[in-house]
C-alpha cells in the first residue's frame, strides 16, 4: 500500500519509527504548510490498526491516506527461530 502521513514537525521522528516497525519503506519527506509529509510503501497486513497507532505518537494531530499501489510476494519467514 502507498501511504501519505501528514504530521506536525515535532512528531515526525516518532511517526517514522512506527512506520519502520510496520516494515515500511520510506519513499520521501516534504513540507506542507507547517506540517511534514511522509510518503511510504507498507504491506497491507502491517497497516491494520494504524489509525489508532498514529493517534498516540502524534497526540491526535496527524492524518494519513492509504491506497493500493501494487501486488508483491511476501517475504518468506526466516528459520532463525
Amino acid at each position: 500500500m502507498k501511504i501519505e502521513v501528514v504530521t506536525p514537525e515535532d512528531c515526525t521522528g516518532t511517526v517514522i519509527s512506527d512506520l519502520n516497525a510496520r516494515h515500511a519503506r520510506i519513499r520521501g519527506q516534504g513540507v506542507r504548510g507547517k506540517a511534514n509529509v511522509i510518503t511510504a510503501m507498507v504491506p497491507l497486513a502491517d497497516m491494520f490498526g494504524y489509525a489508532d497507532g498514529l493517534r498516540s505518537p502524534s497526540r491526535g494531530r496527524a492524518t494519513f491516506t492509504m491506497g493500493f499501489d501494487h501486488h508483491a510476494t511476501a517475504p518468506k519467514p526466516s528459520n532463525d527461530a
